[in-house]
């Protein structure tokens, strides 16, 4: 049953002090920024604090303030905040790219980093990467300021070092990572807008396939995110090779304790976490081999992927979404980044466009025009256009006969699928469009969707190509 407003009341101080004068004298008020956690419990009627007071848009809370040796970011800057962060995106990319997977856009502008972190979900997209960095939390009450690590502030499943009247100023992250390979996965039944059944953050530092130092930290598996402390000790100091490989998977399967639930089982997430951990190895040993001259130096990577390498998060993605037209996609990809060359960013390409769902694909379709017309989607971005244009070049040279028999054609399709026909027509004539359109007629749904699917995979790879070399 929804909540009745009637029942709540929500005060805004519009001040630190002054909130914190209010939680001094009466701790029962709940701290609310963005809301996005507690709406949902409102919505579903399960909000049992009936007294709520702001903290958003406080001054103090909002910042990313840059020191010598750290950056603080207010506990209140958004995940938006954090992607559009250069310090960010340049320093601590780990953090970026949660924050590009916590939610959709309108989350993301909503959503806090001191919101995730005392909400305290064991999936929770930003904590493995601040147990990574080895963050540290100054906490804030009427009483004054103290400083905690971050791997010491929860406690156990919804429970945290956080005393009453007490909320997170700012989150401090030491300027130390220089020189160290990132590597993030969330696996989960998509890449954006869900709880993720594995999130892993890890940082290493190897010379010589020697590992130098390693940090692994791994969410959704237990109570609380963690350390993989255990595998960490093994590592250090050892050399990457196809035995540490294999005991790298049993530690740190073994150090995992997760549990079935209804998003996963408890073998599936060991068996991931013992995979990733094993890939992001992989990853220090080519990177180590690359530097010290053991593999080929990649060819010099192109201007256009340097720079787009290093915008901001949403920046990245708007770039390349006329590419495929899904946002999902836009910015799965962008989470992936660095990508160094082309082989790299068509796979990555790949690789999202495969772990995405059908609503996913059906934007991505939604971008199109329909085969034969002119006019372009409202609201498609110029360049999409522009490339659907150029795509149908040989069918909108055709003749009014051979228009007027593919646009029958199309108009059955979208009876039978309710959805415009999507096929690679880069260099295809109408003659033979036509007859894939077809051919694909008799297809069941499930089958013509996985082919759409198919056929806008390699679209994107071809719009993609063009955009490198643009």
């Amino acid at each position: 049953m929804r909540s009745d407003p009637a029942d709540y009341e929500l005060v805004v101080p519009g001040s630190l002090h002054a909130v914190l004068a209010l939680l001094a004298g009466e701790p029962d008020w709940q701290p609310i920024a963005g809301g996005t956690d507690i709406m949902v419990s409102y919505a579903a009627g399960k909000l049992s604090t009936p007294r709520l007071v702001s903290i958003w848009n406080l001054p103090e809370l909002r910042r990313i303030e840059i020191f010598p040796n750290e950056i603080r970011i207010g506990a209140a800057c958004t995940y938006t905040d954090l992607r559009e962060s250069s310090v960010v995106a340049n320093e601590f990319p780990l953090l970026a790219r949660a924050a590009s997977w916590t939610g959709g856009i309108a989350n993301q502008n909503r959503g806090t980093l001191g919101g995730n972190i005392v909400n305290a979900s064991p999936a929770a997209d930003s904590l493995p990467a601040l147990l990574a960095y080895d963050a540290d939390l100054i906490l804030i009450s009427a009483r004054g300021e103290r400083r905690v690590a971050h791997r010491d502030f929860h406690l156990g499943y919804k429970t945290m070092l956080l005393a009453p009247g007490e909320l997170i100023r700012s989150v401090c992250l030491p300027r130390v990572y220089a020189g160290y390979r990132y590597y993030a996965r969330k696996v989960g039944s998509r890449n954006a807008q869900a709880i993720a059944k594995v999130c892993f953050a890890g940082l290493g530092l190897a010379s010589h396939r020697v590992i130098e130092d390693v940090r692994i930290a791994i969410g959704a598996v237990a109570p609380v995110p963690f350390r993989l402390a255990e595998t960490e000790r093994i590592l250090r100091g050892k050399t990457i090779d196809p035995p540490l490989l294999d005991l790298a998977r049993k530690t740190a399967g073994a150090e995992v304790r997760p549990i079935d639930d209804i998003r996963s089982t408890a073998r599936y997430r060991a068996r991931v976490a013992a995979n990733l951990v094993a890939e992001f190895l992989d990853t220090l040993r080519v990177e180590a081999d690359r530097r010290h001259g053991e593999l080929p130096i990649p060819d010099p990577m192109p201007d256009r992927l340097a720079r787009w390498n290093s915008l901001p998060p949403d920046g990245a993605a708007q770039e390349i979404l006329p590419c495929c037209g899904s946002r999902a996609w836009a910015f799965g990809v962008a989470a992936r980044r660095p990508l160094l060359d082309e082989a790299s960013l068509l796979a990555a390409s790949d690789q999202v466009w495969n772990s995405l769902d059908e609503p996913d694909w059906l934007e991505a379709f939604a971008s199109h025009p329909r085969l034969g017309e002119s006019r372009a989607v409202p609201n498609a971005p110029a360049q999409s256009a522009a490339w659907s244009a150029q795509e149908q070049k040989n069918v909108a040279a055709s003749s009014k006969a051979a228009l007027a028999e593919l646009a029958a054609a199309n108009r059955e399709y979208e009876r039978r699928f309710g959805r415009i026909f999507i096929v690679s027509a880069t260099g295809k004539s109408p003659a033979e469009i036509l007859e894939i359109l077809r051919t694909r007629l008799q297809n069941d749904a499930a089958a013509e969707l996985r082919e759409a699917a198919e056929q806008q995979r390699r679209i994107a790879r071809i719009r993609l190509t063009k955009w490198l070399q643009a």
